[in-house]
Formats: structure tokens, sequence, C-alpha cells
């Protein structure tokens, strides 16, 4: 009885004692726990729109330490490195039991150590706390860390943290900015024989840097395969494959593209949050590319900026600022996407594009390109030569001058002022000065961004959407509005699809337009397709001349270029709406027939009052409406002349509403003759016949 009763008090003495230390570690667990930031400290990352690392910015303390999870990183990467470090870390609690007791056994027999028995647990316990020395303290201090580390974190935390933390040379840290650093790409796909070089390196990261130590570093990979085939992850073949590949002797720059866009993010920056830009990392690359080869060509102090945009979404898809960010004889520090300069004549297809809206021409009406002088505006042509009698096509697609200030006389400079507003672009003018003449010939500043804005209109059916890259405020507006209505638009896509490449390029079913600023400062293309726009802009950053600089010859080859080396898809060019027709010379209305000028040097249009003509549709043409669909489309109505307010009629019946402008549209009831009218508010009137299918 009293050897059952000490021994009863010994239990309950040892238990107590347990308790009592239990209590003591808990606490002492609570007084000093493990340094685990919620968050590290991490590089900050600018990725594109599919989460794609554009460029990443350096940690304060100089390192490339790349944020990991591990959906990030190849499974038999994680596998071999479990396998090699820590095989029993999804069962242990922070410490190896049987590792260490190896361990110490290899040392006893060996008298020096053959293998380590420290757990990814504990060499995480060294990331944040950095031992001074390899001292028995040092490693009990390790494991005690290892153990409140598991007791803090699941064990998919733990490996994160490693993947982000560990050293890989340098000042690499983590296996991303390894894997991009060593092989040029993230470690999400690794061949076997990269994450065995992966798993190798933490060991002795200095000593084995492929970079500078080529050979210690392939001995090393190889020890790994070596233990891949013994523990049975790998197979003997596979390995020897694997063992026959090269270990690149180099250390890659990391990702660093966009560069305006990316620093434009930084005030943004999160810890521990990726910035997000629209840009798609592959067409980026591309145009960098290009505006890289093309500067190159052009000479010295020359830079090249670009913007391609989605005309669906206002999305910017790649944009380049400069030539390169870091040549200062390019001044590539400057972002000349946003920097207003001279248009040239890339605003010329808008003011067709009004006249077309407001009746006043067709492609094939005739228009005079001779000298002419407007109270003193007296434009020239590029070449200085003149065409005499062109039609509205050709004026267009040669560019020439004279005959677009003509028509924009016709159509109003402020009109056109007032269309770009609406389309959410604000051209700059001259101080104090009112929209005048000269605004067609790039009398007016602009920006890339704003011209490619434009132009998305021009693709997309005649509606523009604000352009945004993700670098605006959250609370930025972004608006669509109507910068030409649908049938114009087609009529300017029309003419511009037809305008010759440049020497050299391939025709790639775009539609295109090019501009000269006055002293060759500046040289412009602008070309879209069915879905995508892209602006290009050629000069010197600070304003300087460039004797032959010109929109075809500089610019126009870098934008056929650019389409080519982003890899999009060419989408197809909207077809012809109903409705719409381009009539020969011939079957041209007499009012269409010629837009000619007043001795006065005056458009006629704009300074007389002639009886009204209805100069769409022509009298007694046939219009496929498609009227036994649903969705038949209106019939657009277009007039020239008369007095304002008009009155329009159909088979007699006035249409809804009185209209001061000179076109309307109209819903027939079913296919048939029909009887158009219109009435001025002289009186005059003027019927068509048409017939609607």
């Amino acid at each position: 009885m009293k050897i059952l009763r000490k021994l009863a008090i010994g239990a309950a003495g040892g238990a107590c004692l347990l308790a009592l230390s239990t209590a003591s570690l808990w606490e002492l667990d609570r007084a000093f726990p493990p340094p685990l930031p919620a968050e590290l400290t991490v590089s900050t990352e600018v990725q594109d729109r599919d989460g794609q690392l554009l460029r990443a910015f350096a940690t304060p303390d100089g390192y490339w330490r790349l944020e990991t999870r591990l959906d990030q990183v190849d499974k038999q990467f994680i596998d071999m490195l479990v396998t090699y470090e820590d095989k029993r870390f999804w069962d242990h609690e922070g410490v190896d039991v049987l590792a260490l007791a190896r361990a110490a056994g290899q040392f006893a027999t060996s008298g020096h150590i053959v293998s380590g028995g420290s757990t990814l647990s504990m060499q995480l316990a060294r990331l944040i706390e950095p031992r001074e020395s390899r001292s028995l303290g040092s490693k009990i201090k390790q494991m005690l860390r290892a153990i409140q580390i598991e007791r803090r974190l699941s064990k998919r935390e733990i490996l994160e943290r490693y993947l982000t933390l560990a050293p890989y040379g340098g000042n690499l840290e983590g296996v991303r900015a390894a894997s991009l650093a060593y092989f040029g790409k993230e470690p999400k796909r690794l061949t076997v024989s990269e994450s065995a070089l992966l798993v190798a390196l933490p060991q002795l990261p200095e000593k084995r840097r492929p970079d500078r130590n080529l050979k210690i570093a392939h001995a090393a990979r190889d020890r790994v395969l070596t233990r891949m085939v013994s523990a049975g992850l790998l197979g003997e073949r596979e390995a020897a494959r694997a063992a026959l590949d090269d270990v690149a002797g180099l250390r890659r720059t990391l990702p660093a593209l966009a560069a305006h866009a990316a620093y434009a993010m930084l005030p943004k920056a999160v810890p521990g949050q990726p910035l997000q830009l629209t840009i798609r990392k592959s067409v980026q690359e591309g145009l960098e590319q290009v505006a890289r080869d093309a500067a190159a060509k052009l000479g010295p102090r020359l830079s090249v900026a670009m913007v391609l945009a989605d005309s669906r979404t206002g999305d910017i898809l790649g944009e380049v600022g400069s030539a390169n960010f870091f040549d200062a004889s390019r001044a590539g520090w400057i972002d000349m996407t946003k920097i207003v300069r001279s248009p040239g004549s890339t605003l010329k297809p808008f003011i067709y594009g009004l006249a077309f809206e407001q009746g006043l021409v067709a492609q094939e009406t005739l228009i005079d390109d001779s000298p002419v002088d407007f109270s003193g505006y007296r434009p020239k042509n590029f070449d200085m030569g003149y065409q005499g009698d062109v039609s509205i096509r050709q004026a267009l697609q040669l560019s020439l001058n004279v005959p677009a200030i003509r028509v924009l006389d016709a159509v109003g400079p402020t009109r056109l002022m007032a269309r770009f507003h609406q389309a959410g672009v604000s051209p700059v003018l001259p101080v104090n000065e009112a929209p005048g003449l000269a605004i067609g010939l790039g009398g007016v500043g602009i920006t890339l961004r704003d011209l490619v804005q434009l132009y998305t209109g021009l693709a997309n059916g005649g509606k523009t959407h604000t352009l945004h890259d993700g670098t605006e405020p959250a609370n930025a507006e972004r608006t669509s509005a109507t910068i030409l209505d649908g049938q114009a638009n087609w009529q300017i896509i029309d003419i511009l699809s037809g305008v010759k490449p440049p020497e050299g390029a391939l025709q790639r079913g775009i539609a295109y337009k090019t501009g000269t600023s006055y002293g060759y400062r500046d040289a412009w293309s602008v070309g879209f397709d069915g879905r995508y726009v892209l602006g290009v802009w050629v000069g010197r950053p600070d304003a300087g001349a460039v004797p032959g600089l010109s929109g075809y010859v500089s610019a126009a080859p870098i934008l056929f270029e650019g389409f080519v080396r982003s890899g999009l898809a060419t989408v197809p060019l909207p077809g012809r709406p109903p409705g719409v027709i381009s009539p020969r010379r011939e079957d041209l209305p007499v009012t269409l027939a010629r837009f000619g000028a007043g001795s006065d040097g005056l458009v006629q249009a704009t300074v007389t009052e002639p009886a009204p003509t209805i100069i769409f549709p022509p009298d007694g043409a046939r219009i496929d409406l498609d009227t036994n669909s649903v969705d038949a489309s209106p019939l657009v109505l277009k007039l020239q002349g008369g007095r304002a307010p008009f009155r329009w009629l159909a088979n007699g019946k006035p249409l809804a509403g009185i209209d001061r402008r000179r076109t309307a549209t109209w819903q027939p009831d079913g296919a048939g003759y029909s009887t158009l009218t219109v009435i001025d508010a002289a009186g005059r009137a003027a019927s068509v016949k048409v017939f609607v299918e």
C-alpha cells in the first residue's frame, strides 16, 4: 500500500510538473512569439490583365522577393523539395525527431555532417531570424521556433513563406524570382532539370549560383536528381534525360515592361497586393520590341510612342511611352503618349465624316484642289502641288489639304470641336483663340492617347469609349459617345481601307491615316481593323524639327509592324450597313456631283440658300432594308439646301417632329414603292420615289 501511495504521489507530482511545464511553455510562447508578420515585405508587382508579371520593383532593402503561392509553382518541384529537404514535412509538428537522430548518428560515426536534420519549418525559422552561428544553442532555438511556427501557420502557409524567402544567390529571394532570373519564366511549368537546380540552390546559394559557379551548380543539380531516384520520385531514365540538360550560366533581368504605366501605378501600391493594368503582356512585348528596333533605324534623339486599344471596351492592351525608358539621349523617361503635339492631317477623317453626315458629299463628289484664300488663310498641300478636280475619296486618301479645308469651312470648325468634346477629347487651342480652319491641318494640340480614343469610334461603328489602362483613379469616369453616325462612319472606313500600305508592308485588312505636323516635328499613323486601334507617334521629345520626317515614311511602317508583332488576330472591318450606297459619279444627283466654291472662296453650301434637295436616297433607288426581319433597319434621309426647320413626309403622312438637321430616319411599314417629301421653312419642297425591299 505504501508503494502504491508513493507511486500515486509521484504520478500526481509528475502530472503537476508536466502541467506547470506546459503552462510555462505556453506562457513563454505567448511572451516570445516568432517574428511572423501578417504580410511579408515583398517586391511590388505590376501585372497584366491576365495576372502575368509585367514589372517588379525591388524591396526597400534591395532584394527581388516575389510573393509566392503554391498554385504558382510546379507541383513536381514541390514534391522534389519536400522529398529532398523534409520528407515527413506533412506529418511532423515542426521537428523531425527521426531525421535529427539519423543526422546525429551519421555525425557520430563519420565525424562530420553527412545530412542535416532541419525541417522546412526550421529553415523558415532561420530565414525570419538569421542565425549568427551554427552552435547547438542556435539549433535548439530553431527547433523551438519551428514548433511555434507550426502552431500559428498551416503547412501550406509555411511552404509559401519558405518559397517566398528562400535565398537563391545575390539579391534573389524566393523561387519565383529565381525561376525568372535563371530560366526566364515563372515556376509554374518547370522541367525536371530546372526543378532539381532550384531545390539545390538554397543550401549554398552563393557557392552554387549558376551565373558564377556553373560546374558546382551542375553537380548540385545532379545530386538532387540522384536522390530523387533513390526516393522513388523519379525513374532512372527520366533522371538521366534531365541530367543531359544544360544549366544556363547566366542571370536574366526580371520582366521590365510598360515602364511608364508601371511607375504611374506605384502610388496605388498596397503591401502584398499586385497592381494590375489592362495591358496584355504579349502585346506589350511585341510593341516595345518594334519601338526599339524602329528608333535604332530612325537615328539618335528620335523616339517612338505607341498605343493599342480595344475599341469595344476602351481597354489599352499595349502602350509604349518611349523607345527606351532609360535612354537619356531620347528623353526616354517622358511618356509621349500623354504629351500634347500637333496631329497634322490625322483629324481629316472626322471632317469628311461630318460632311457625309450632313449630306454635303458622296465619295465620288468632285472637289477642287487648287489655291484658295479663306479671308487671309491660304492652305497649301504637303508637296506644294495641286491636283485640280479630285473626288472626295481621292482627297482623303491622298490627304490633300485644300479640299479638307474647303469641307471644314462647310461643316464648321466649331461643330468639329464640339464633336471631339462629345467623344471625351479636348484638343488644345492656342491661347485665346476660337476654333478656326487651321485645326484641320494640325493647328491644335492633342495627345496620342486622345487621338487613338477618337479613332476607336471609327473602328466601333461610330461609338467611342474612354481609354483606360488601370492607372486612372478608381472613381475616374468612363464614358462612351457617338463621334459619327453609323453610315457616315462606314463611308470613312471604306475610304481609309483603300489607302496604299507603306512600301514593304503586308496588307492586313486595316484602314489607316497618316499625318505630319508643321515643320517636320511630329509624324503620326493611326490604323484600325474591326476591333483594335493602334496609334504611332515619331519625333523628338524636345519638339525639334527633323528634316524628312513624315507620317507615311516614318510612322506608317511602324504601324503595320506593330500590328504584326502584337500577335492579335486581325478582325475584319465592318461591312456596309443596310441601306447605305456608294453611287458612281454618273449616278450622283446634280447637287452632289461637285462640291464647288464661289469667287469669294467660301463654299456655296454655307453662304447660299437654295431650295431643298433630297440627296439620299436618290430618286428611283431600290433599297434593301430587310423589311421582313423584326430587326429591320430604318432608312436614313439626307437633304441639301433649304431653310431649317424641315418637315418630312412619307407617302403624304408627316413623320414625327420638325427637325433643324438635314438628316432624319424613316421606318417603312413594309416593302414596295414609297414617296418621300421634305418641306423647308420657306415652303419649298422636294420629293423622291424609292422602292424598299
